[in-house]
Order: C-alpha cells, then sequence, then structure tokens
C-alpha cells in the first residue's frame, strides 16, 4: 500500500485559518506596597499557570522593576486573566506590543 495514499479526498477536510491584523499583547502586572509576594505568586500560579519558580522570578521583575509582563498574547485572550488578578486587588493592565 502506497503510504501517500489516502481514502480521503481533499474536500473532506476543513481547513480552518485565522487571520488577524490585531499586534500581540501583554498582560503587565504592576508593583504596590500592599500585596505579598506569596499572594502575587499564587495569583500568577492559579490565573496565569505559571509553574512556582516562574511565578517567583515574574514577583521579583515586578517588585524590582515596577511592572513586568507576565504572559503575551491577543486581547481577548488576556482580558479574563487581567480581570481576574485585577478582582484580587492586584493591578494589571493590557498592553499593545511595538511591532
Amino acid at each position: 500500500m502506497n503510504p501517500w495514499w489516502s481514502p480521503y479526498t481533499q474536500d473532506q477536510f476543513e481547513i480552518v485559518t485565522e487571520v488577524t491584523n490585531e499586534p500581540p499583547c501583554q498582560l503587565i502586572v504592576w508593583n504596590d506596597d500592599v500585596n505579598t509576594f506569596d499572594w502575587v505568586i499564587q495569583t500568577l500560579v492559579e490565573i496565569c499557570n505559571h509553574t512556582p519558580e516562574q511565578a517567583e522570578q515574574s514577583a521579583y521583575l515586578i517588585h524590582y522593576g515596577g511592572k513586568h509582563a507576565v504572559k503575551i498574547g491577543f486581547y481577548e485572550d488576556l482580558k479574563p486573566a487581567c480581570e481576574a488578578i485585577v478582582d484580587r486587588g492586584i493591578q494589571a493592565t493590557i498592553e499593545a506590543m511595538a511591532e
């Protein structure tokens, strides 16, 4: 049997492509004097699916740099995470990345 032969014709497959002109965005978490490292780390693990090590590194970058991009993606994908972080009392915003 020829490995390149298939009983399916090409028109039986649906090809889905998504084209967007939207630039990628970044989810920024801002430093404050209210939230603890542990709370920020827990939040990044639970909401952004960071590993504990990744979340800890991000927390230090947030603390010492004033802000840090914790996730990159499209606005609609980042919006729920941003809202969930803000609901926990941590300042977060979504910014378009420079092209």
